[in-house]
């Protein structure tokens, strides 16, 4: 698989070459969720297999709410290493400083807030040592709400342990289908790629992966090995309610233009645009059902920026409320043209949610 003309990323230097190199770094990324990370690093530390082997490391980005170098020497007694930005860098900036930090072979970027199941580790080693060449491991993923219950599993790519072909980068192309939390990636590919792109606030890690997915073979595991927390108050979840996920994703989409042979750049773009739509239509329905009828409107203008696509439109009037129905936001432009036969909104939808948005 090959590259095809990426602009510039954050450039991830490699480490001097004396550096002692472990198998495995898992760097931590803390930002307010110290109540968490207890869990996180005990998942961790349940497997670890020495210093020697894995560097653990948490790097706070600054934290406001909580003390997240308490929770680390309370809980890694001394095993798992700490450093605190001396500045806020965001996320971009240190998800990039951990790659960054990072002195093993691979490196697992792992929220603070995520976890581990026994068998990560080993059975990542395994597939490492069985296939030289990948340039990344992956996990089924099994998402769980702010309570750690579960609630659901990622897609299956496979039922059987093995390298990824080349229809699973097609369906990366068109959407998110791999997670931060059950992915392990060789240092050297991100000295190779660069690090995430500043110009993405929340489809970074879509964006690497795709990267990675065109550069480097990528082993898939089917068993769930991880668990990705979901919060219903996160920064994430206040981006849906005001659109930018869906433009951030929109925006991902149009950078991947450049990753692509030229003559089906636009087919994939207008596929993935038009998923990213649906997919927008579908989270708009459901904010409109818990009480936030702006935020839905919100969504459903940027749902038709990024498409008008008969199926887009045909969801859209299936799926939400009559009220909702009777409109096409006259703000909505899609990336390919213009909305046509925009009907009058109703006022009051236009007015704040009486639940805090």
């Amino acid at each position: 698989m090959t590259t095809y003309g990426i602009p510039l990323a954050p450039r991830i230097a490699p480490l001097p070459p004396a550096t002692a190199r472990p198998m495995w770094s898992v760097m931590v990324p803390a930002y307010n969720y110290a109540n968490y990370m207890r869990g996180t690093l005990r998942s961790v530390l349940s497997q670890d297999p020495g210093p020697g082997e894995m560097q653990i490391e948490v790097v706070d980005d600054c934290s406001t709410r909580d003390d997240p170098e308490a929770v680390t020497r309370e809980v890694g007694g001394g095993r798992v290493g700490f450093h605190r930005q001396p500045q806020n860098l965001g996320i971009v900036g240190n998800f990039n400083d951990c790659i960054r930090r990072a002195r093993g072979e691979w490196v697992h970027i792992l929220h603070g807030d995520d976890l581990l199941r026994p068998g990560f580790y080993a059975r990542a080693r395994q597939a490492v040592r069985a296939h030289p060449q990948i340039g990344a491991w992956a996990c089924r993923v099994i998402y769980m709400d702010e309570g750690g219950h579960w609630t659901g599993l990622s897609e299956l790519e496979t039922r059987r342990p093995q390298v990824l072909r080349e229809d699973f980068v097609q369906r990366l192309l068109l959407e998110q289908r791999l997670y931060f939390v059950g992915l392990l990636v060789r240092r050297s590919v991100y000295e190779r790629l660069g690090g995430f792109r500043p110009e993405l606030k929340l489809c970074l890690d879509w964006d690497m992966w795709k990267r990675i997915a065109l550069a480097t073979p990528i082993f898939y595991d089917p068993e769930p090995l991880a668990c990705f927390r979901l919060h219903p108050v996160s920064a994430y979840a206040s981006s849906v309610r005001t659109g930018e996920s869906v433009a951030d994703e929109r925006r991902a989409i149009r950078i991947a233009d450049a990753y692509v042979p030229s003559d089906c750049a636009a087919r994939l773009r207008r596929a993935a645009s038009k998923g990213a739509a649906i997919r927008a239509v579908r989270t708009a329905r459901q904010q409109w059902r818990l009480g936030y009828h702006a935020a839905a409107l919100r969504v459903v203008r940027e749902a038709l920026r990024c498409s008008i696509a008969p199926g887009v439109l045909a969801r859209l009037l299936v799926s939400l409320p009559i009220a909702l129905r009777r409109q096409v936001p006259a703000t909505a432009v899609a990336e390919d043209g213009p909305v046509r036969d925009q009907i009058q909104v109703p006022s009051e939808l236009t007015a704040p949610p009486s639940a805090p948005a």
